[in-house]
């Protein structure tokens, strides 16, 4: 019986043995199919990982780009709203607006598509406006270009018509400076006679009495016909003028001058004979100038020598 009985334990040791192998195995082989699992599963999150993370970096360098791109064209859209150089009030607010969008774009953390896509359609819209600005003051430009033209024309119509108006009034006033010329009365034949108490011509200036200058007014179609006061004005070989003791004037050319004797005379545009007298005494011999005057001309002189 105990022979037996040694036998059987001998047999259960070595079945537990290769029980206890064999579960040990499955275990072994189940950790290892876990390991595996687990290599797998860690591998899978590893790629997953990596293609977010690279398609973060993507998307990441897809919005600086655009950021840089809105920034670009957000600079250039302030300096063309700083050049318009119009005192617009709405241009004004508009460039401050881009002004403000710049300081926030500098100073934006944080970005995402919804993001990029407001300041894209917050630029579209400055640009929009700029755009319509822009045709508004090429429009006005042109229309500037065309009312310049016109005023030049109009100028060039004004200054020529000017110019036109000028020659003939320059020509009309030459015109009448020649009629007005033409026009002044001329004396001729200028003489000086000496004249004694009894007004009779005598030879030696100092017996005379009286001095009877005669001349003669030519006659001109060109002057006015009616009275005219004719004013002599005789001056002694010491060039004293002879005048009476109320020292007559008369108005010539805007100053007030003394003459020796006047008469009135009835100019009709022909010739007219005329004598002026002049009473006084103390006369010596010598050089006597004679001056004619009217019409606020001189229209004639002469001299005389005396003995």
């Amino acid at each position: 019986m105990e022979e037996n009985k040694y036998d059987y334990n001998d047999n259960y040791d070595d079945y537990s043995d290769e029980s206890g192998q064999e579960a040990v195995n499955k275990s072994i082989r189940g950790y290892r199919i876990v390991i595996i699992l687990l290599t797998v599963i860690l591998a899978g999150i590893s790629a997953l990982y990596f293609n977010i993370n690279r398609q973060q970096q993507r998307d990441y360098q897809l919005l600086q780009i655009d950021r840089d791109s809105i920034q670009s064209n957000l600079s250039d859209l302030i300096n063309e709203y700083d050049s318009l150089k119009f005192s617009n009030d709405t241009i004004a607010a508009k460039l401050v607006e881009a002004n403000q969008m710049m300081e926030q774009l500098k100073r934006e953390r944080r970005w995402n598509y919804a993001k990029i896509k407001e300041y894209e359609k917050e630029v579209g819209t400055l640009r929009s406006v700029m755009r319509n600005y822009l045709k508004q003051i090429d429009s006005l430009n042109n229309l500037n270009k065309k009312l310049v033209a016109e005023n030049v024309s109009y100028r060039k119509e004004i200054s020529t018509a000017k110019l036109r108006a000028d020659v003939a009034e320059e020509k009309a006033s030459e015109l009448e400076n020649r009629v007005r010329q033409g026009a002044v009365l001329r004396a001729r034949d200028i003489n000086m006679v000496c004249l004694n108490a009894r007004d009779k011509e005598v030879t030696r200036v100092k017996t005379a009495t009286t001095l009877r200058v005669d001349f003669a007014i030519s006659s001109n179609e060109l002057a006015a016909p009616g009275n005219r006061e004719v004013y002599m004005v005789i001056k002694s070989p010491d060039g004293y003028l002879l005048t009476s003791e109320s020292m007559p004037t008369f108005e010539f050319q805007g100053m007030k001058m003394g003459y020796t004797a006047s008469r009135e005379v009835d100019y009709q545009n022909e010739d007219v004979d005329v004598s002026i007298y002049y009473r006084g005494g103390g006369f010596t011999t010598g050089q006597y100038n004679i001056e004619i005057y009217t019409d606020n001309n001189l229209i004639g002189s002469g001299s005389v020598s005396l003995r």
